[in-house]
This record gives C-alpha cells, sequence and structure tokens, in this order.
C-alpha cells in the first residue's frame, strides 16, 4: 500500500465522517469509486474539483444510504438539509471561478480496501499473540 493512501486513510478516519463516492465522468468513462471524508467542507470540495469532468456524482454513508448526488456541478438531491445548507456555504467561489476547491480527503476504493485488510490482518495477529 502507497505511503500516502494510508495517511489519507488516516485523515478520513480523524473526521469521523465516512463515505463512498461514486463518479460518473462526462466522457462515459468506468464509474470511479472512492472513499470519502463526508464533511460538508470536504463534500463541497469534491463536488469543486469536478465541475467539469462529472456528469454525476453520489455520495453515500456507510450503510449505502444516500448523502447526496450532483448533476453536473450541482447537488440534485440532499436528503439532510441541514447537510446539504452547510455544503452550499462553500462551493459558491469555487462554481464562480473565484476561488479553486481545496484539498479533497479520499482514497481509491481499492486502496481503501486494502487498507482495511491490512487493518484485520493486523488485528488477527495482535490476537494471536495475546493467547
Amino acid at each position: 500500500m502507497k505511503k500516502e493512501d494510508a495517511e489519507m486513510m488516516e485523515k478520513i478516519f480523524d473526521t469521523e465522517t465516512i463515505g463512498y463516492a461514486y463518479l460518473y465522468p462526462v466522457d462515459g468513462d468506468t464509474r470511479q469509486e472512492s472513499v470519502i471524508a463526508a464533511t460538508p467542507e470536504n463534500l463541497a470540495n469534491y463536488i469543486g474539483s469536478h465541475l467539469h469532468d462529472a456528469k454525476k456524482m453520489i455520495v453515500t454513508d456507510m450503510f449505502d444510504r444516500l448523502i447526496l448526488d450532483t448533476y453536473g456541478g450541482f447537488i440534485n438531491s440532499c436528503p439532510d438539509q441541514q447537510l446539504c445548507k452547510e455544503i452550499n456555504k462553500y462551493p459558491s467561489p469555487v462554481q464562480m471561478g473565484d476561488k479553486k476547491a481545496g484539498e479533497v480527503l479520499i482514497v481509491s476504493r481499492d486502496a481503501a480496501e486494502e487498507y482495511f485488510g491490512l487493518e484485520e490482518e493486523a488485528a488477527g495477529m495482535a490476537e494471536y499473540s495475546m493467547m
């Protein structure tokens, strides 16, 4: 596993709001699956960083419940209206071109699964050594 992926996973865990992000590229290429920190600012940065290359984005929680989906660079559906209000505080300057999107706390789904596998293996080894 790459060191930067492991470090990013730690940053995502530190937010205590983990979700899955699915990006559908404008060019019809393969859907991109990622693990993302689902904080309002991070979600705004994620949306803002894909204004021109994403046809659609869907973000769910770890139980696959919808957090939000977008059409282009705009939120289409967001069941938690308070979260939606928080997210909308951030992207306007990005959408208007006045500001670049900030760092997005996100890793590919493959990197996340590798990380989870290593964590599970380490936990198993620790449990075995306690016997």
